[in-house]
């Protein structure tokens, strides 16, 4: 809301200049939280130097301070930052750069710079201009749902994609490392914070992830990483049976436990989500037990019964099959935020690019090469649901970053090409 704000104040201000033409620029905006249809605004060139101003005092006030993982971080040491004011400026300066991508200036600068790459032969395609208000739109991407709807995946085409990525995320490896990646990182915060030390709550939610990650690192002692011996679907109960070690309802109620501990707690928003997250699959492999005795074979067959399950009950909006995808490409789980949506630019026949962007704080290498990072994530990711639906054509992709007072420049991060834009009246 305080971004909100901010951006009104700026608004009533130039809504006197409405009638005029002279020195007008039209745009169409939308807030980065506005849900609604977007509004034809007319903006004068004194708007841009008035906002121009506060986007500089706010850069310097968070020089260093990054968005990553759906946290506030310092990128020269790693800290993460809880402060709402903090935040309130980060939401705040990104609307504004989002208004101010779309100025005559700074159109001009990102067409100077991608012309002068076309001239040189090093960009095949000239890609986004971003000048559209649906172009600097921000866009969380946290399902399969919202990559298929960006790049316009059919139906079918989705079915494809859904069974192609269920083969190989629900195997027990990525499973198991996905759980304990999201459990490490929650408990590497709370000693951080002391957690364990603050209260009796707070020890029950230290405890309760100390008592997942064991149970994880139980099954290593059961059987070697190739094996799956931990997996078995719970048999029907007889009199004379010996009961089973354990199984993943164990892990459920735990999973359950451990949110209701932390979801008043403003620190651990973006854990909450991911243990909601892995709580959706975990509530549809409950009657898997843990079972010692089994041979090769019928440790394969099981395997495949708890994949089948998996894959018929995650479906393609799912958060938790996203939240595997992302530990099975890069190994870990974080959120992935992109501040300038752009679009997929082409021909319509066999060349398309998809062009996104980043706002910083900062033009200092560090702050580049995080931005960098985060964006690769996801335009890699959009590649990858791009190649295996078979979509027509060949993507490539594109970054952009923005950041006042930056040196206009070319990078290339893991083969990808990204721009550096200054932002200046």
């Amino acid at each position: 809301m305080m971004a909100y704000r901010h951006v009104q104040k700026f608004l009533i201000g130039a809504k006197c200049f409405e009638s005029k033409r002279n020195g007008v620029v039209r745009l169409r905006l939308r807030l980065f939280h506005s849900s609604g249809e977007t509004q034809e605004e007319v903006f004068p060139i004194e708007w841009y130097e008035k906002v121009f101003p506060k986007i500089t005092e706010l850069t310097c006030q968070l020089k260093h301070v990054d968005m990553i993982d759906g946290r506030l971080v310092n990128v020269n040491d790693g800290s993460v930052i809880v402060d709402e004011d903090i935040q309130n400026k980060m939401h705040t300066l990104k609307s504004l750069v989002r208004f101010f991508v779309g100025s005559p200036s700074v159109q001009q600068k990102v067409s100077e710079n991608v012309k002068g790459l076309l001239v040189d032969g090093k960009c095949r395609n000239p890609g986004a201009s971003f000048s559209k208000s649906s172009e600097r739109e921000p866009m969380i991407v946290d399902s399969l749902s919202k990559v298929s709807n960006f790049l316009n995946v059919s139906a079918q085409q989705r079915k494809v994609v859904r069974f192609t990525i269920c083969q190989q995320v629900t195997q027990h490896r990525i499973w198991r490392g996905a759980l304990e990646e999201i459990l490490n990182d929650l408990r590497s915060e709370m000693d951080l914070l002391n957690y364990n030390c603050l209260g009796k709550g707070d020890n029950m939610g230290y405890q309760i992830v100390s008592s997942c990650l064991k149970f994880l690192s139980d099954m290593d002692n059961l059987s070697d990483h190739d094996s799956t011996s931990w997996m078995r679907l719970a048999p029907p109960k007889h009199v004379g049976s010996p009961p089973n070690c354990g199984g993943w309802e164990d892990v459920l109620e735990m999973f359950h436990d451990l949110i209701q501990c932390l979801k008043s707690e403003k620190w651990s928003v973006h854990h909450v989500g991911k243990l909601e997250a892995m709580k959706e699959g975990l509530s549809q492999i409950k009657d898997v037990s843990i079972d010692k005795s089994l041979g090769y074979k019928e440790v394969r067959h099981q395997e495949s019964l708890v994949q089948k399950k998996l894959s018929n009950t995650l479906g393609h909006s799912s958060r938790c099959l996203f939240t595997l995808l992302l530990y099975y490409l890069y190994g870990h789980v974080r959120d992935m935020e992109v501040d300038i949506r752009g679009g997929i630019y082409g021909d319509g026949e066999n060349a398309f690019l998809l062009s996104m962007g980043r706002i910083l704080t900062s033009d200092e290498e560090e702050m580049v090469w995080s931005g960098m990072k985060q964006l690769d994530r996801a335009l890699r990711l959009f590649k990858f649901v791009w190649e295996i639906a078979g979509m027509k054509g060949v993507l490539e992709v594109q970054g952009h970053l923005w950041c006042v007072g930056a040196k206009d420049r070319t990078l290339t991060f893991r083969g990808t090409l990204f721009f550096v834009h200054g932002i200046s009246l």
